[in-house]
């Protein structure tokens, strides 16, 4: 099975293999809590970018772990990479541009982000 998301002006689109996750992750940094992020952490090789490459652009902040990729036309972050804590590379998918997933049955695990 897999899922799809995209960008909301469907510039950029993605595919993630595997079932859409019950569960994600809010972040208090302040990255996450200004742009309301739920995010659910996949394998890097379970992620492929479909379209939109040449419409993305990265920001990276603090430690420069993650780049954060936006779509350049209409400014909506679907999906970051970068590399988990035991060194994987891993692609982090914002669950509100997931539009077949049910964001009220999601449990959510918050992180104190603000706090690394």
């Amino acid at each position: 099975m897999a899922f799809e998301g995209s960008c909301h002006c469907g510039a950029v689109t993605y595919t993630v293999e595997g079932d859409i996750p019950g569960t994600a992750m809010s972040c208090n940094c302040s990255h996450c809590r200004r742009k309301g992020f739920l995010l659910a952490f996949v394998p890097i090789d379970r992620f492929r970018l479909d379209s939109g490459a040449d419409k993305l652009a990265s920001y990276q902040f603090n430690k420069h772990n993650i780049d954060h990729q936006f779509c350049t036309d209409c400014g909506c972050q679907g999906f970051s990479v970068g590399t988990g804590p035991d060194g994987s590379k891993m692609a982090a998918v914002n669950l509100r541009c997931v539009p077949d997933a049910d964001l009220d049955a999601l449990i959510i695990q918050k992180v104190d982000g603000a706090s690394f």
